[in-house]
């Protein structure tokens, strides 16, 4: 087992207080906050031990964010804090594993570039899944050197609150005990105390499920809807290719981790837990970033592997560094929003880089970056008209959002407090917010297109006006309609209050 190095700290805060600005620095203003986020925010505003789509723990965070002012950056706050947290940790194991000053410069320039320069800007749970792997790793590694209890908790609560994060991190602790198992390091699961660390984590994540239990295994349902949206189009061929796509200007760090690791016998079983984490990920059908939260350590490996290999090629270090540079300046387009809509698809034209959506169609923008427009707009126009309406008429008027993202954006956007409470969706975490007793006498409908003859409930009200639409031609909500209807019949109440129900006892025992 190789002498571990001590942190220079200074470096590394240094990079970690980078890794924070650069999503701030680099985003154009244009861009306002991405589809997922609205939901993500607003389930903060309703605390909770679990939510139809994902654990509870970065809804709390928004539920700080709301106490801080609510804003688009305390919002942004959160990806950029735990991207420099990822860091942090990431350059720990690089010292843990032997690396010194370039080593772990390296390492952490690695986790500023690639796919974790969008992930780190995006508030989603995948920030919280990369920074548990990351700091399990950590923990395990010193527990291994050490074999100190405290190191082993600290891998428990680690793992346990990567679990309240994001539920793919079953996939890395189902790769990491398989890999011990057939690795040399297999003799730490037959202590005792191990054990004890595992009866701990489960005691901590029991909350969330009772909460998945009460309301009737949400969870698979939301599996079951990504089957049928979304994992069905993954194509597993696919899914290697943008292994190696997404940390592109980093490739040779990561590949030169993997075979150190393999190479080096007390650290085998985390080159293993790469394999097996791909492996379960493709017989999961997993998108690619599933995989993200496994290459922090790779990174690490691989500037120890590095920095030998360069000990008598010292002026090969900053050539490396100016090839990481150099390429992230390259795909940097690609990452992250750093010009205006246009710009931006220009650059992407000019290059002939193609843009497939969920929707299996080509886009002049990546799907991310449309869904972080045109929520202003949108927001505007439906208030606007709402607060045109007499107060008599707005009262008995609510708001009905076809997608969780439009009601996040009227509700994050919107400053009048009736427009905000008047709205509501049966899409995702919604659905629980919507009061038992809820009737109305008109309906302003935010939708992707108008409802069909087929639609029964459009049908009971005497008159149906198309007030606006989504004009931003960049944004995937473009085209999103708001239409009055006007004095429904007591049937558009009954069928309203019949749909609802139906949907919540899905979620309910």
């Amino acid at each position: 087992m190789k002498q571990k190095q001590p942190p220079v700290w200074w470096l590394i805060l240094l990079l970690a207080i980078l890794k924070f600005l650069l999503p701030f620095l680099l985003r154009s203003p244009v861009y306002e906050l991405q589809r997922d986020e609205f939901l993500y925010f607003m389930q903060g505003q309703h605390p909770a031990l679990g939510y139809l789509e994902n654990p509870p723990l970065l809804s709390w965070m928004a539920t700080i964010s709301s106490w801080l002012g609510g804003g688009e950056n305390w919002v942004r706050f959160w990806p950029s804090l735990i991207g420099a947290f990822t860091l942090i940790f990431t350059c720990l194991i690089t010292a843990e594993l032997g690396g010194r000053t370039f080593a772990q410069l390296l390492a952490g320039i690695a986790i500023t570039t690639g796919a974790f320069l969008r992930t780190h800007a995006l508030f989603q749970p995948n920030i919280l899944d990369i920074l548990s792997w990351t700091s399990s790793v950590y923990f395990l590694l010193c527990f291994l050197r050490s074999q100190q209890t405290s190191q082993l908790i600290a891998l428990a609560i680690s793992l346990s609150l990567g679990f309240y994060g994001k539920y793919s991190i079953a996939f890395f602790a189902a790769a990491l005990f398989i890999a011990l198992l057939i690795s040399a390091q297999r003799k730490i699961l037959f202590q005792k105390r191990v054990y004890m660390a595992l009866l701990l984590a489960v005691v901590i994540i029991l909350p969330n499920i009772y909460w998945q239990y009460l309301h009737n295994w949400p969870l698979v349902h939301h599996m079951e809807e990504l089957r049928e949206t979304q994992l069905k189009y993954v194509n597993k061929m696919d899914f290697i290719k943008e292994q190696f796509l997404m940390t592109l200007p980093v490739l040779f760090v990561w590949i030169g981790g993997l075979i150190w690791l393999l190479k080096n016998a007390a650290w085998r079983f985390l080159g293993y837990t790469y394999f097996f984490v791909i492996l379960l990920l493709i017989l999961g059908s997993g998108k690619s970033y599933y995989a993200l939260g496994i290459y922090p350590m790779l990174f690490a490996a691989g500037a120890v592997a590095w920095q030998q290999w360069t000990v008598k090629l010292k002026w090969l270090q900053p050539v490396l560094m100016i090839i990481i540079i150099g390429m992230t300046r390259l795909i940097l387009p690609m990452a992250l929003p750093i010009y205006e809509p246009t710009k931006l698809a220009a650059v992407y034209k000019k290059y002939n880089i193609k843009h497939k959506w969920e929707d299996q169609q080509e886009h002049p923008l990546p799907q991310d970056f449309a869904d972080m427009l045109g929520w202003k707009e949108l927001t505007a126009k439906a208030a606007s008209f709402f607060n045109s309406l007499p107060d008599s008429v707005k009262n008995n008027t609510n708001i009905y959002c076809g997608n969780y993202g439009q009601a996040g954006a009227l509700q994050f956007y919107a400053k009048d407090e009736l427009f905000k409470k008047k709205v509501m969706s049966f899409n995702g975490s919604f659905l629980l917010w919507i009061p038992g007793n809820i009737r109305f006498k008109n309906l302003l409908l935010i939708s992707e297109q108008m409802p069909g003859n087929d639609e029964e409930l459009f049908q009971h009200f005497k008159r149906t006006t198309l007030v606006d639409s989504v004009t931003n031609t960049y944004s995937r909500q473009l085209g999103n309609k708001i239409i009055f209807y006007e004095q429904a019949d007591e049937k558009a109440n009954e069928l309203f209050y019949t749909a609802f129900m139906k949907k919540k006892k899905l979620f309910s025992r």
